[in-house]
């Protein structure tokens, strides 16, 4: 396929190619920050303690290596105006576009951005909330969240930071041994693990429409190919008008048995083939190059769309290898949960552990997998991060595989939930009580799915690319981080403050009875 100038130029801009970076260290402060209308802004205000608990220096060093050394092209934004961007519409829930007007509005948005000063004009165009989201790729905003975790959170989380600074100094080995072996392991802390689906963006698929929509797509190609010949060629024949009734015969039927259902599909799939054919032989009187980038993506979707259902519709199965359930996102999968409410999920599904009510995204993938071999990876980045194994892991029982069992035993690590095997017939009460106590604490990573669900954007993924879904994903958990994180530093400022005044109170109490 031939690649136009704007083509060539969004990839290299996505790339961070054709643009200089300039560095910025030195961020504005608040108390600097000009108000042509006067005045000045509040230090107490979110925006303003939010940009303290960023590092942006550090995000300055990793965002800087998207961009070549070419000494050509416009100048990009700063990362600080790239995060930032990114981390008000995710805290505000906003279009691409109101982002840009809020932030033009709002002389804390603007500082928050970076801006030394306020301007009342767009501060960006859009359609660079894409690129954002294409430089910010989900590795790096996991890193991200892990520095904004370990410069504010790692010395208060259970108290382990002390410890990993002693070295074997304080624990005797590296932690592989237990204590009845030749070192110590000082195990602290708790550890919930869970998986989840984030949707993305697309209407419940099922085949009947997927066809038909492969169909009018694949008459639209059709339509493309044939401009230059008219007047020369007679048009292929596509019984467009057909198909449609045909569908339409089906899809308006408030109930249709298998077979109805199984007829629609073998009608579908006939009208598609023949699509298909007609394409294959105007490619070779006309070019394939006369076709738009997305049109040739979706033409080398509808074939592979076309290939698995007719495998399907012949074998009498709904299950296939790598099924494609949308043709503008083929990337998705359908994501088996066996939730009462939503069964069969369509996004990426997520591993997620949770320490002290702070969220790390261990793994996404679109594919689905088997969670339970993730656990000994989440307990190795746990001990990365603290220094120490947890003391206890709160998991569902899926999680409770001989091989986990058995690392978490050599580890000195509890996992929660009931023994492999028969069930007793006689609990103990302790051991009723101990499991009670597991599966409350284990409710707050739920309820942190729900805050980023109902709260958040992680309950409808509204990217359209893989590499910006995954952006959008990431964020969800650094934006709810840094909220947890504003609220600790606020709880904090009160409690000092009420130190103070009670302090200030006794001491005028006690001049006041010397008197």
């Amino acid at each position: 396929m031939v690649q136009g100038k704007r083509g060539k130029r969004a990839k290299n801009l996505a790339h961070g190619r054709g643009a200089i970076y300039k560095r910025k260290y030195s961020q504005p402060e608040f108390e600097d920050f000009h108000l042509p209308f006067g005045g000045k802004l509040r230090s107490d205000n979110r925006w303003v303690r939010l940009a303290k608990l960023i590092p942006w220096e550090e995000i300055e060093e990793r965002y800087a290596k998207n961009f070549t050394d070419s000494g050509m092209g416009a100048p990009a934004k700063t990362a600080r105006v790239a995060l930032g961007a990114l981390i008000i519409q995710e805290k505000l829930g906003l279009t691409d576009e109101e982002t840009v007007a809020q932030i033009q509005e709002n002389p804390y948005l603007q500082y928050f951005i970076g801006n030394e000063r306020y301007r009342d004009e767009h501060p960006f165009d859009s359609s660079m909330m894409v690129y954002f989201r294409k430089r910010l790729k989900y590795e790096e905003l996991n890193g991200i969240n892990e520095l904004v975790h370990e410069k504010h959170c790692k010395k208060e989380v259970g108290g382990r930071q002390d410890q990993k600074d002693k070295g074997n100094d304080g624990r005797g080995d590296t932690g592989d041994q237990g204590p009845s072996g030749k070192g110590e392991q000082n195990n602290s802390g708790k550890l919930i693990v869970d998986t989840s689906c984030a949707p993305a963006d697309i209407r419940y698929p099922t085949d009947l429409n997927l066809l038909n929509e492969a169909r009018e797509k694949s008459e639209r190609i059709i339509d493309r190919l044939h401009e230059p010949l008219k007047g020369g060629e007679k048009k292929v024949r596509t019984y467009r008008q057909r198909a449609r009734r045909d569908y339409l015969r089906a899809a308006k039927k408030r109930k249709l048995t298998v077979k109805a259902v199984q007829r629609a599909i073998g009608k579908q799939l006939r009208y598609v083939r023949r699509d298909l054919e007609h394409i294959e032989e105007l490619g070779k009187r006309s070019s394939l190059s006369l076709l738009s980038r997305k049109e040739y993506r979706d033409l080398l979707v509808i074939g592979e769309v076309y290939r698995q259902q007719k495998a399907m519709h012949e074998a009498g199965t709904k299950r296939i290898e790598g099924r494609i359930v949308s043709i503008s996102q083929p990337h998705v999968r359908p994501i088996v949960r066996g939730k009462a409410a939503s069964p069969t999920e369509f996004g990426a599904k997520v591993s997620v552990s949770l320490v002290e009510g702070y969220a790390f995204l261990d793994r996404m993938s679109w594919d689905n997998y088997n969670e339970t071999n993730d656990l000994i990876g989440q307990i190795e980045r746990y001990k990365e991060r603290f220094g120490v194994y947890p003391e206890s892991v709160h998991a569902d029982k899926i999680y409770r595989s001989r091989e986990n069992l058995k690392y978490c035993e050599k580890h000195e690590i509890r996992l929660s939930g009931p023994r492999l095997g028969r069930p007793k017939k006689v609990v103990d009460r302790k051991e009723k009580d101990l499991i009670r106590q597991d599966e409350r604490e284990r409710n707050a990573i739920e309820g942190k799915f729900g805050q980023g669900k109902r709260r958040y954007g992680l309950g409808c993924i509204r990217g359209k690319l893989p590499i910006t879904s995954g952006s959008m994903i990431s964020l969800v958990f650094l934006v709810m981080n840094l909220e947890k994180l504003l609220k600790e530093v606020f709880l904090q400022f009160f409690r000092t403050w009420v130190f103070v005044e009670i302090r200030h109170l006794v001491v005028t109490f006690s001049s006041l009875e010397s008197r």
